[in-house]
């Protein structure tokens, strides 16, 4: 009995295509446009597909999906960079004005918020697929689900029948399990090194995690060693250097670093290294072990990266909350609920930070580490803006310089990145168009 093959490429108007039986080829199955955009679409033809395709040069082709997801990527940049600013501000202002200083209990709470992820977009996809009965909406979804946690455990777009009928769950768990841990250090990094290193050190070392993201891509993305992206990731770094220290004319002053502080600033900077390194490894592990091979559609991408994202604040909720009753019997963090306006500005927080991780995994999977990672340092110059408007205290010029260079830094790897998601792309249409004269 042969298998269906669904079309490897979501058509540019979004409808799905309905499986056509293979006689030739049931070994193999191809499900990368199986495309949760329009379920209850038109069918269409295998041959209609392809001359489609060949309507339009491969060039042009990859050039028009390239921008359809770079579209897609800016918006999810614009969430990403808002609600960040937004957390940013509610965390300091909790920790510090109203003395809720609890680090870990708040990195469990923010973490363990992306568990709101898949329902969330369960219910926005609800709501757009209204017109569904409620089992065709979920058969289809968990489909979706299903098929793209193959791709993702195999890497390829066409799943072999054995890959087919293999169950991705415990893949994913497994996955879930270390992409987390990682997380959960680099970011428990930063909160042990806050009161143990300057802010200028801390901003520094742990924003050089765009160094690093760079680094483990080329091992375990494969990605080519290419001048133009480690010129904009040094200009993003010198950048935040400028911003970090650019203002240290009394720097023993406002840093405090005096010779007795200089045993634990060190400690604090080894640590914060550390933490940087492990979060643009958690980066790239994210890219290279949870999300969907190159080619894959843009809904696709996004659907299964909130769905992972939720996986990582289940695993947080279920697993990570070991530690609280340890340190709270230590009395290295006493447990205590927050409660009025902490409480109310807590949940901001926490509401923030999930629609920041969930923008960020999809900016991830929609185009690289490396690129969401600078991405993520426009951050420091947009805090530094809110920060004027909230204290009065105008942008100094090293914050303004250093920027301006972020911002520089960032438009030259967007521009690169483009380029090289274009050419990819280009690659795997002339691929898959050779293979399907071949399947005729």
């Amino acid at each position: 009995m042969s298998l269906p093959r669904t079309s490897m490429h979501q058509p540019l108007d979004g409808r799905y295509n309905e499986p056509l039986l293979d006689d030739e080829h049931p070994e193999r199955m191809s499900n990368g446009g199986l495309y949760f955009g329009d379920t209850e679409g038109r069918p269409m033809l295998h041959h209609s597909r392809r001359s489609t395709m060949r309507s339009k040069s491969p060039d042009g082709l990859a050039k028009q999906q390239t921008r359809q997801k770079y579209l897609i990527a800016s918006g999810f940049l614009m969430l990403s960079l808002a609600s960040f600013v937004v957390q940013t501000e509610t965390a300091v202002y909790i920790q510090h004005d109203l003395g809720w200083d609890k680090p870990y209990c708040m990195l469990y709470l923010t973490h363990g918020s992306w568990s709101l992820l898949w329902p969330f977009q369960l219910l926005i996809l609800r709501i757009q697929k209204r017109k569904l009965s409620w089992e065709a909406f979920w058969r289809r979804h968990v489909q979706l689900l299903w098929t793209t946690g193959q791709m993702v455990e195999c890497q390829d777009l066409h799943a072999t029948s054995r890959d087919f009928h293999q169950s991705p769950i415990p893949y994913l768990l497994k996955t879930t399990a270390f992409v987390t841990s990682a997380l959960t250090i680099a970011g428990g990094s930063w909160y042990v090194a806050v009161n143990m290193t300057t802010p200028s050190d801390l901003t520094a070392i742990y924003n050089c995690s765009a160094f690093f993201a760079y680094a483990f891509s080329i091992p375990l993305l494969k990605d080519k060693l290419r001048f133009d992206k480690v010129f904009s990731v040094a200009v993003a770094i010198i950048g935040v250097l400028i911003v970090a220290y650019g203002d240290r004319g009394d720097g023993k002053a406002k840093d405090g670093a005096s010779n007795h502080e200089a045993q634990p600033r060190l400690l604090g900077n080894i640590i914060i290294g550390i933490g940087s390194v492990l979060y643009g490894l958690y980066e790239v592990l994210y890219k290279r072990f949870a999300c969907p091979p190159d080619g894959t559609s843009a809904g696709r991408s996004m659907i299964f990266a909130n769905t992972f994202g939720s996986l990582i604040g289940s695993f947080t909720l279920l697993v990570l909350w070991i530690p609280l009753p340890i340190l709270h019997i230590l009395g290295l963090e006493t447990f205590r609920w927050p409660t009025g306006e902490a409480a109310r500005m807590l949940i901001v927080s926490v509401l923030a930070n999930a629609t920041f991780s969930g923008s960020f995994l999809v900016l991830i999977s929609l185009t690289s580490p490396v690129l969401s990672s600078v991405a993520a340092l426009l951050t420091i110059f947009l805090v530094a803006i809110v920060d004027w408007f909230r204290t009065g205290q105008p942008l100094s010029l090293a914050s303004i310089i250093g920027g301006i260079l972020i911002i520089i830094a960032f438009f030259m790897l967007s521009w690169s990145t483009f380029r090289e998601m274009n050419e990819e792309r280009k690659k795997n249409i002339v691929q898959n168009d050779i293979e399907s004269d071949s399947d005729d």
